[in-house]
């Protein structure tokens, strides 16, 4: 829609101009003040009229207002064409008038697809006949420096797609294509065939494909069923195999493709799914003149494409890749989370083969954190001023409170001992005896402030930190001091307890840059002699405690844990080193040395010099 503003001018001289007003109902013309003098025949009236039809698209109109209407219009139709254009707008300006040649600067604004707009301005050269005017044809009416054998034309550049990277700046997700490989039962001829010689296929890339595995897929999904998405390097390999395969076929798609399968192939699974629709930049594109030949031969507009900062992961390639060899050396279901106390930077999430048949259990599995608890139970007790480091407390092999017998593991016995030696040893009954001293909401409180409890919005990754339900019962107050009874807590919620003393507050965890954490409630940091407190006591838990397997990995804080469970117990090591803090478990791994060894040969697999 091409807009009206006749100037005041033009409408004082209306009595002189009365038919240059009718002519301008789709053009917007900019006169100057002199404009009436050159009559309603003027030139200015002229250019007007055709700037109007060229706006309106009626080119054969406008072509008509030329000295050359046969070479005009199919010039004026190949720049709405080669364009694309969806609107325009024309304006004129001022006329300069010599005898019988005139030149009137006009404006052109085309209004593209994808909300693209160009403008420009230019010279119409006109001319007297017959007492009127007219536009002498030449390609410059069109763009001042289109030529008169040349063509205007659109190039589109398109902008180079986000990347992934992890914290040291590889990659991890490119963008690139994957073959989708799927298979359709019902038009299997020989199923047992089909399958066998696609899982035969595929199980270089994924030793979990079986023959047996694609049929129950497929009958799960009552259709067609994804069997795999390979690169184009993977799918190359094994292309001849998958041909002619009965009720197999094969797609081609972009994607965002992983650069390397074993790299927390989950996470990466997430975080595609979090970034594949805004890795898309804005296109470029330019306004180029086009020869007779076909050739470009000249630029007229350009417009840089735009693209997507590539996307940073807090994944550090090296703890991540120490961690996952760590748990892969397990048989057990056992998982790791790591995460930067400084920062929230989550550095690793790790979880073996066995682990993973139970979903995102590192970041989302909940279960009783055992003795690794009696750090929320000493800092509520530091917290009220029940108990300090150096406070005794009576450990004897056995306490009872209410209806329950508190056991320490074989009965040991330390007798009255310093609580900060309570808590090196692990000792079950002094915590189950400061635990029944508190408050029925303390250890919620207390747990809120090491980052437990609350729930995090991680885009890219599922969380859940754990529950510490408030209780008023003596019985169950005592069993959630120790870390049984009703407390839950995942893997991926110790880490920030480990990491909350580290730091001397509870961090915020993060995974991808640009998506920032959303945290349902606030987390208040413990106060200062808390935090002095539990550092000194899970120093001596490595120096002289349930943890020195470590202690020749450097300067290691930590707390030992055995969740004890129908049929076995959890295995639990929580702690930091430097700006590095983490959980490991092992469900089912029986002793706390288990954790502690895990922990050890991630810390090991790291450089030397690595937080």
């Amino acid at each position: 829609m091409v807009k009206l503003r006749i100037p005041l001018s033009l409408r004082n001289c209306r009595h002189l101009c009365g038919r240059t007003a009718v002519a301008l109902t789709a053009v917007v013309v900019a006169v100057s003040a002199d404009a009436c003098a050159s009559g309603p025949q003027g030139p200015l009236a002229a250019a007007a009229d055709f700037v109007g039809d060229f706006a309106r698209h009626d080119v054969h109109a406008a072509a008509g207002r030329t000295n050359q209407p046969d070479q005009a219009a199919p010039a004026l139709a190949s720049a709405w064409g080669n364009l694309g254009a969806q609107t325009m707008s024309a304006h004129t300006g001022s006329a300069r008038v010599s005898g019988d040649t005139a030149t009137v600067d006009y404006t052109y604004e085309w209004h593209l697809a994808k909300n693209r707009v160009w403008s420009y301005t230019g010279q119409l050269q006109m001319g007297r006949v017959d007492g009127g005017w007219q536009v002498r044809w030449t390609a410059s009416d069109i763009h001042p420096q289109l030529g008169d054998t040349q063509t205007m034309a659109l190039r589109e550049t398109p902008a180079p797609r986000a990347r992934v990277n992890e914290r040291s700046g590889t990659d991890v997700l490119i963008p690139g294509v994957v073959h989708r490989i799927t298979f359709t039962l019902a038009q299997a001829t020989d199923p047992g065939y089909t399958t066998g010689a696609l899982a035969g296929a595929l199980h270089r890339f994924d030793d979990t494909v079986t023959a047996n595995g694609i049929v129950d897929a497929a009958r799960k999904a009552g259709g067609t069923y994804t069997v795999a998405l390979l690169t184009e390097t993977e799918f190359n390999q094994v292309s001849g195999d998958l041909l002619g395969l009965p009720g197999v076929t094969t797609a081609k798609e972009w994607d965002m493709v992983p650069t390397d399968r074993g790299f927390a192939p989950d996470l990466i699974t997430q975080v595609r799914k979090t970034v594949i629709d805004e890795v898309d930049g804005k296109d470029g594109w330019d306004v180029v003149t086009v020869n007779a030949n076909g050739a470009d031969t000249d630029l007229l507009k350009e417009v840089a494409p735009q693209p997507v900062p590539s996307f940073a992961l807090s994944l550090d390639r090296t703890v991540q890749n120490a961690a996952q060899r760590a748990v892969d050396g397990r048989p057990d279901k056992t998982v790791m989370v790591v995460v930067q106390p400084s920062t929230g930077a989550l550095l690793a999430v790790a979880q073996n083969e066995a682990a993973d048949t139970d979903g995102p259990i590192a970041t989302s599995g909940l279960y009783p954190p055992g003795s690794t608890f009696k750090t929320v139970t000493a800092a509520a007790a530091m917290a009220s001023g029940i108990a300090t480091p150096d406070t005794v407390l009576p450990c004897p092999g056995r306490i009872v409170i209410g209806e329950r017998t508190i056991p320490n593991y074989d009965s040991f016995s330390l007798g009255d001992v310093p609580m900060s030696r309570a808590y090196a040893r692990s000792c079950n009954t002094s915590f189950a005896e400061l635990a029944s001293r508190l408050s029925g909401d303390a250890l919620t409180t207390v747990a809120t402030k090491f980052g437990v409890g609350p729930d995090y919005s991680i885009p890219g990754l599922t969380t859940v930190s754990g529950s510490v339900p408030p209780t008023n019962d003596l019985t169950q107050r005592t069993e959630n001091g120790i870390g049984q009874g009703r407390v839950l807590v995942s893997p991926f919620g110790m880490a920030l307890v480990a990491a909350t003393v580290a730091h001397g507050s509870a961090p915020v965890p993060y995974l991808l840059s640009g998506h920032p954490t959303k945290v349902s409630a606030t987390r208040p940091a413990p106060s200062p002699t808390v935090i002095a407190g539990l550092r000194l006591m899970m120093r001596k838990v490595v120096l002289e405690g349930t943890a020195t397997h470590i202690a020749d990995q450097g300067e290691v804080y930590g707390k030992t844990g055995e969740a004890e469970v129908e049929g076995g117990s959890h295995s639990w090591f929580i702690g930091y080193r430097g700006d590095m803090a983490w959980a490991t478990m092992l469900v089912d791994g029986g002793s706390s040395d288990n954790a502690v060894a895990v922990t050890r040969d991630m810390l090991a697999a790291l450089p030397s010099g690595s937080t």
